[in-house]
């Protein structure tokens, strides 16, 4: 029990810093009207805070962060199954602290720029900083949960290949790196639809949060119900991209005879 005590507390601090940085960075973006930030500089930041993120927990859990990763390696790298909801609530409840954080670090920023009315769309919409919401012409399905289902794929395939020993891993040490510029390449290919959540953590969190701070139910039903996309697309998405990656190289790997 002290153990798993100790690899919650790790993925709670590791999704708080990924979360705070992400949060934070589209906060500046957005309350300062562009000037103070742009596309570019929320998806460094983005992969910054993932690098950050997986620094200061990957030597207690390797660092998950999200539970579509939990739940892909449940699935397909021997992960206790027992633990994949205790891994999920603890990166959830720091992904809600991480969003109330940049939410007392912003409030005066906040309130200049919607006036104290918190809305969740229009010109002064702010509920965007903290969760993912789809453009206009995306539906929730099929298109959102296509997108979903994509960049989380993407995400846990390569996940996967730069950690397999038996392939070309990554230097020990610098996976944390690349997993960050990974988050960074997913979010400029593929961040327009819909804010690249790829993590029901990192959106549910958030959301939930900005529903008891004076967003209200709005978060749930705006975007045609948009809420569930970010939490069972990118859930499909990681056991779809660890099974692409197992059929196309994994499985074609000598065994590595250490493990």
């Amino acid at each position: 029990m002290r153990g798993l005590k100790r690899e919650l507390l790790a993925e709670f601090f590791g999704t708080f810093v990924l979360i705070a940085f992400g949060v934070g960075v589209v906060a500046q973006t957005v309350l300062s009207g562009n000037g103070a930030g742009s596309p570019l500089a929320i998806n460094v930041t983005w992969g910054l805070g993932v690098i950050m993120g997986c620094y200061v927990s990957a030597g207690v859990t390797g660092a998950h962060l999200n539970p579509a990763v939990s739940v892909a390696l449940a699935v397909h790298r021997r992960f206790p199954w027992r633990k994949v909801l205790p891994y999920a609530a603890a990166q959830t409840a720091g992904a809600f602290v991480a969003a109330a954080v940049v939410y007392a670090t912003y409030y005066e920023a906040l309130a200049a720029f919607d006036g104290g009315v918190r809305q969740v769309a229009g010109a002064r919409g702010t509920a965007g900083i903290w969760a993912t919401y789809p453009q206009p012409f995306l539906s929730p399905f099929p298109g959102g949960v296509v997108d979903q289902i994509v960049g989380t794929a993407l995400l846990v395939a390569v996940i996967l290949g730069i950690t397999d020993s038996r392939n070309a891993p990554a230097p020990n040490g610098l996976v944390p790196v690349i997993v960050g510029l990974l988050v960074v390449a997913i979010g400029a290919a593929f961040g327009f639809n819909s804010g690249y959540a790829i993590n029901p953590a990192r959106d549910f969190g958030p959301r939930l949060f900005t529903a008891m701070a004076g967003w209200g139910g709005a978060v749930f039903t705006a975007g045609g119900g948009w809420w569930w996309v970010p939490i069972v697309g990118p859930t499909i998405g990681g056991v779809l991209g660890g099974w692409a990656y197992d059929a196309c190289v994994g499985h074609h790997l000598a065994p590595d005879l250490a493990e």
